[in-house]
């Protein structure tokens, strides 16, 4: 019951978006935009700006990225065998290599280790913010309709304020420039409210879904990459990471994690796929109230 008493909430954030684009309407588009480049720089500036680095980042962060490329490639063998678009391609590689490791998993990671679980989360979810808004902005503006391939696609990580963010964080922790009681109060309560409004987008996207629309194969390819692939994966790159057996415990489980929510709204702003991306996220997110128990079963 416990477990559930972790997920309720995030499925709650959810419905209120997914009722009130029902029962009101909204351009969720602006919204996306809105959290984009306003709210998320400043979530990550602080997740940035107040974890302290060590050793540890180096091996996670060489392991995230190459957990991360390995699902991708996994992808161009499935889109090539299944003949998809650009669009298509890219939609499923952004529902398929990125993890909730934030909203969920961190909840999740305090509840099975306790605070120094959660810690090592935290360290996941700041090296996977660092993933989602380079690799994650890239195929998202390759694959939208706007993009005119890698071109497009680089200069749009390089106009991502979270990048900027992110370094603007590690520079003033690194030259250790305060930045006041006025100013943290302020970049609080934009990074507090980044998560929910995201996961709020999430809900309104699924309301505009129809049942009749899901692109059942497509999508069970992406849940079995995401929920079964990953984690075996991730399982083989524990075998060679010189950290202790709970970190390799929480990687495993982390990487278990169904789609992230993030992937929802960058596929809304660049239109890539996002009936697909959405529809994958709240299915594999639903499914890891089965998969999840099974994967501590075995991990734990």
């Amino acid at each position: 019951m416990t477990f559930f008493t972790v997920v309720l909430p995030v499925f709650s954030i959810f419905l209120i978006g997914f009722i009130g684009e029902k029962k009101i309407g909204f351009d969720t588009r602006t919204i996306s935009t809105m959290t984009l480049y306003l709210m998320s720089p400043v979530l990550v500036f602080r997740t940035f700006y107040t974890i302290e680095f060590n050793l540890d980042y180096l091996y996670l962060t060489v392991y995230t990225f190459a957990l991360c490329f390995v699902l991708i490639l996994i992808v161009y063998i499935v889109a090539f065998v299944q003949k998809y678009s650009r669009a298509g391609t890219c939609g499923m590689i952004l529902a398929s290599s990125f993890m909730n490791n934030g909203n969920y998993g961190t909840p999740v990671a305090l509840l099975l280790f306790g605070t120094a679980g959660f810690d090592f989360a935290i360290i996941l979810m700041v090296i996977q913010q660092l993933v989602m808004c380079t690799v994650g902005v890239y195929y998202a503006a390759k694959g939208g309709e706007e993009g005119d391939g890698i071109k497009f696609a680089i200069r749009s990580v390089r106009r991502m304020p979270t990048v900027y963010g992110a370094i603007t964080g590690v520079l003033f922790q690194i030259c250790h420039i305060p930045i006041g009681d006025a100013l943290t109060k302020t970049v609080d309560l934009v990074a507090d409210a980044t998560i929910p409004t995201v996961m709020i987008i999430l809900g309104m996207q699924l309301a505009k879904i129809s049942l009749r629309s899901i692109q059942k194969s497509k999508v069970t390819l992406s849940i079995l990459i995401k929920l079964c692939v990953s984690p075996c994966i991730s399982y083989i790159f524990t075998l060679f990471l010189p950290i202790d057996e709970m970190m390799k415990q929480i990687i495993i489980i982390m990487a278990a994690m169904p789609t992230a929510a993030n992937t929802t709204m960058y596929a809304v702003q660049f239109n890539t796929d996002p009936d697909f991306v959405s529809s994958a996220t709240l299915i594999s997110t639903l499914l890891s109230l089965v998969t999840l128990p099974l994967i501590f079963a075995i991990v734990l």
